[in-house]
């Protein structure tokens, strides 16, 4: 039997992965958590081979918690269950010791698959989840253009929310002047919109 245990703070995510696991007959239902400190709380006194761990929760998020407790349980795989389809956050919590990663869109099939998978001790990514990593890591090889002072400047304003003319006032540019900055940065990083922009920016390490 594979003892199966999520963290996720979302009830409707937890009933539903439940739901889908409850008649299969090798596996078992060990618990949830609906947050680190509770998924830390049950292992001090219990066990399961595979934890499938969200990645977005309140106060400590998934990559943080996955690190802890592949340092305090090495034997339990975890698997990553996320919406996030960024190669980022796939990366992070492979280097912090997650053993797979598949969407929360995800079949049964494929999330059957997975668990079976990361209990024999191999490696599981989803399709779309590879597609992604593969497309980061060709992304983090390209060598970017360098930014001036100014548009580094830009670039973080842009990426804490603030809009053109919020910007201007707080720089001493004209909004067109910014303006004319955001269409330069998104010409020279390559990429067609804010959110693409920003995306790049933090997995970069521009900002």
């Amino acid at each position: 039997m594979i003892r199966v245990f999520i963290v996720d703070d979302h009830p409707v995510v937890i009933e539903g992965i439940h739901a889908l696991l409850q008649n299969e007959k090798d596996i078992e239902w060990a618990g949830h958590a609906m947050n680190a400190a509770s998924c830390l709380g049950f292992f001090l006194n219990n066990t399961a081979d595979v934890l499938l761990m969200d990645i977005s929760m309140p106060g400590m998020d998934g990559i943080e918690l996955c690190a802890i407790m592949k340092q305090k349980y090495p034997g339990i795989f975890i698997l990553g269950l996320s919406t996030f389809n960024q190669g980022l956050y796939i990366k992070k919590m492979m280097e912090n010791g997650a053993s797979g990663y598949i969407l929360k869109n995800s079949s049964k099939e494929e999330l059957l698959k997975a668990i079976h998978a990361v209990d024999k001790g191999d490696i599981f990514f989803s399709g779309e989840v590879s597609q992604a990593l593969q497309e980061y890591q060709k992304s983090s090889m390209i060598q970017l253009p360098m930014l001036s002072p100014r548009e580094k400047e830009i670039l973080g304003l842009i990426a804490e929310g603030y809009t053109n003319p919020q910007i201007a006032e707080k720089i001493f540019l004209s909004s067109f002047t910014v303006d004319s900055h955001r269409k330069n940065l998104l010409a020279k990083l390559n990429v067609k919109n804010t959110a693409s922009l920003i995306r790049l920016a933090v997995e970069r390490k521009l900002i």
